[in-house]
């Protein structure tokens, strides 16, 4: 199977279905509920896709260029950019569609919002550290130069500082939201992963065992190619969510608010005189 074949039958395919989906439930007045549109949903999706091609090149590159993974030169049309063949790009810019197009039906069609939990400052600091501590983890695995865990650890290392981000931010709103959170990240993983698994047996790319911990998933495919649609799809989600929350939104405009009275004060501390002018 080529590399465009895979992403024609695998994620452009389903992509056309949900935006047919989403024709139809816009002509039926479906919408989202309306604390998921603070904005458009093609302004969020773009700007996820964006961040995956920014975000994502260098490290893949990276891959590539140390052979954690390689591709068959016979599967692809051989332009290249960096060590990536055009391809892989291509699927930076499709994965984001197809998850957040993914969540956003779900939104549509489920009831997906749930209670805002109290002590949301102490859940935010608990999951980011969490997620602090397994990246510590990832770095000394990496730092210890123990081979078989380069690819865990490169992807680790690599996926969980956005996360942490993201949990920091927002941890108790995604807890408001963690029905569409688990619908999204669990289906997505389990097709994609299930994809992979077939482009790997018939060959379009190769995981280096050399690199990898050689745990194995449905038979081929390896642990950290699951965990890496896990870690993306999980990325993917959290950023979406967080964008469409109105919830989001007021806690920004919050913080700013507080920053901006924090530099006020501190003018008027630094010059007393301004405060008898006026």
């Amino acid at each position: 199977m080529t590399y465009f074949g895979f992403l024609s039958v695998f994620l452009v395919a389903p992509i056309a279905l949900l935006l047919a989906a989403a024709v139809v439930d816009a002509r039926q007045g479906r919408r989202l509920p309306e604390a998921l549109r603070s904005w458009p949903t093609w302004v969020i999706i773009l700007a996820h896709a964006v961040i995956a091609v920014v975000y994502t090149t260098p490290w893949d590159n990276y891959l590539v260029a140390t052979r954690v993974w390689w591709y068959d030169p016979k599967l692809v049309t051989g332009v290249l950019i960096g060590y990536v063949p055009i391809e892989e790009y291509t699927f930076f810019v499709l994965q984001p569609i197809l998850t957040g197009l993914w969540l956003m039906f779900l939104a549509r069609h489920l009831s997906v919002s749930g209670q805002m939990i109290e002590r949301g400052v102490r859940i935010r600091r608990t999951a980011t550290i969490a997620a602090g501590v397994i990246w510590l983890g990832a770095a000394a695995m990496l730092a210890a130069g123990w081979q078989p865990g380069t690819y865990l650890g490169l992807l680790l290392v690599w996926a969980l500082p956005p996360v942490m981000l993201q949990l920091a931010f927002g941890a108790d709103i995604l807890w408001r939201y963690r029905r569409l959170v688990f619908l999204s990240i669990v289906p997505m993983t389990l097709y994609l992963s299930a994809a992979d698994k077939l482009a790997i047996t018939t060959g379009t790319w190769t995981i280096n065992p050399e690199q990898s911990l050689n745990i194995f998933l449905l038979g081929r495919l390896p642990l950290e190619e699951f965990l890496f649609f896990f870690m993306t799809n999980t990325l993917i989600t959290l950023g979406v969510t967080l964008f469409a929350a109105a919830e989001s939104q007021v806690r920004i405009r919050r913080w700013v608010a507080r920053l901006l009275n924090r530099r006020t004060s501190r003018v008027d501390v630094a010059h007393p005189e301004k405060l008898v002018e006026n």
